[in-house]
C-alpha cells in the first residue's frame, strides 16, 4: 500500500523589522537567488518584491518589504503603507531582529503593531546575523526577543553562513495553508525585469555614498531594447534622480569616475540577471525635493 503524499502547501510570508535588520539578505538566501537588493544603508528596500521558493511539497512566496520606521517624509509614509498593506495579505510574518544589536524602541514599536494582527497571522521571531556574535549572545537575544511579544516560534539564522536557513524554510512552510502552486515552476520573482534592473542600478549607486544620500536616490529605466542587428546585446538607458545639484556632484564624482564605477558594478549584476551582454547608459537628473512631492513620487513609481 503506497503512503499518501503530504498535502501541497502554498502561500505568502514576509519579513519585517527595523531598517537594516537583514530582511533582504534572508529573502535572497531562502530563494537561492538575488531577487531583493541589499545594502548596509538603512531603508534600501522601497517596493514589496516577491521572491518564490519552489519545493515538491510547497510553494512559499516571500514578500520583501521596506523597514518599518517613524516616517519623516511622504516617501517614508508611503513605505510604511507598503509594509502595513503587505501584513494584511500574508499567511505568516517573520519579525527580524539582528543578533548583534540590542532590542530597542524601534523593535518595540514594530512588536506593538504586529500584536494587532497576531490573532489571525502567526508571527515567528527571527534572530538574524548570528554569524556576527558568539553562541551565548544568540541565546541572550532569543530570550530578550521572547519578552517583546508572544511568538508562534523563535529561530536564530544566518544568511551569510547558511545557518538554519533550511530550518527556517521548513518552519515557514509548515504554517502555510494547503493549496496549489501559485506561480510557474521556474519563476523566482514576479517583478518585471525593468523594476529589477532599476533596483540593481540603485544598489550600485548606494555603495560608498554618504548617509543622507540613499533616501534621495531614485532610478527609472527609460528604455530597455535589444541592440539592432544583434541578439546578444541589450541597450539600457536609465536615469538616477537626486534632490539637489550638490548630490548630483557626489554621484558623478571627480571627472565622472564615481558614476562610471556605478555603471560597471550595476552592469555586472544586470548581465547575470538577464543572461546577456548589456550596454548601460546612465544619466543623473535633479528632481527637487521629490520625496515630499506627491506628483514626483507617482512619476518615480511610489
Amino acid at each position: 500500500m503506497t503512503t499518501p503524499l503530504p498535502p501541497h502547501r502554498s502561500g505568502f510570508a514576509c519579513f519585517v523589522g527595523r531598517p537594516n535588520a537583514g530582511k533582504s539578505t534572508l529573502t535572497n538566501a531562502l530563494v537561492g537567488s538575488k531577487v531583493a537588493i541589499t545594502s548596509s544603508k538603512p531603508q534600501t528596500t522601497r517596493h514589496a518584491i516577491r521572491g518564490i521558493v519552489h519545493r515538491p511539497d510547497a510553494q512559499l512566496i516571500l514578500v520583501d518589504t521596506p523597514g518599518l520606521h517613524r516616517p519623516r517624509t511622504l516617501l517614508g509614509q508611503r513605505l510604511n503603507d507598503v509594509v502595513h498593506s503587505t501584513w494584511s495579505e500574508v499567511d505568516i510574518v517573520g519579525f527580524c531582529v539582528p543578533a548583534n544589536e540590542k532590542i530597542g524602541p524601534g523593535d518595540r514599536f514594530i512588536a506593538a503593531e504586529l500584536t494587532k494582527i497576531a490573532k489571525r497571522t502567526p508571527i515567528v521571531g527571527v534572530v538574524t546575523k548570528t554569524d556576527l556574535v558568539k553562541p551565548e549572545q544568540i541565546a541572550e537575544q532569543l530570550l530578550a526577543l521572547q519578552k517583546v511579544m508572544e511568538f508562534a516560534d523563535l529561530i536564530p539564522v544566518s544568511a551569510v553562513d547558511n545557518f538554519q536557513v533550511d530550518a527556517l524554510k521548513d518552519l515557514l512552510v509548515s504554517k502555510l495553508p494547503e493549496g496549489p502552486q501559485l506561480y510557474p515552476g521556474g519563476d523566482l520573482t514576479d517583478e518585471p525585469e525593468q523594476t529589477l534592473v532599476a533596483e540593481l542600478i540603485r544598489e550600485a549607486a548606494l555603495e560608498g555614498v554618504t548617509d543622507e544620500l540613499p533616501h534621495s536616490i531614485a532610478v527609472t529605466v527609460e528604455e530597455m531594447v535589444p541592440r539592432e542587428g544583434r541578439d546578444d546585446m541589450i541597450d539600457i538607458h536609465a536615469f538616477l534622480y537626486v534632490e539637489r545639484p550638490s548630490q548630483k556632484g557626489i554621484i558623478l564624482g571627480h571627472k565622472g569616475e564615481r558614476l562610471k564605477k556605478v555603471g560597471i558594478e550595476a552592469r555586472k549584476h544586470i548581465e547575470a540577471l538577464l543572461g546577456t551582454k548589456v550596454y548601460l547608459d546612465l544619466h543623473i537628473k535633479v528632481a527637487k525635493e521629490w520625496q515630499r512631492d506627491p506628483k514626483q513620487l507617482r512619476r518615480l513609481g511610489f
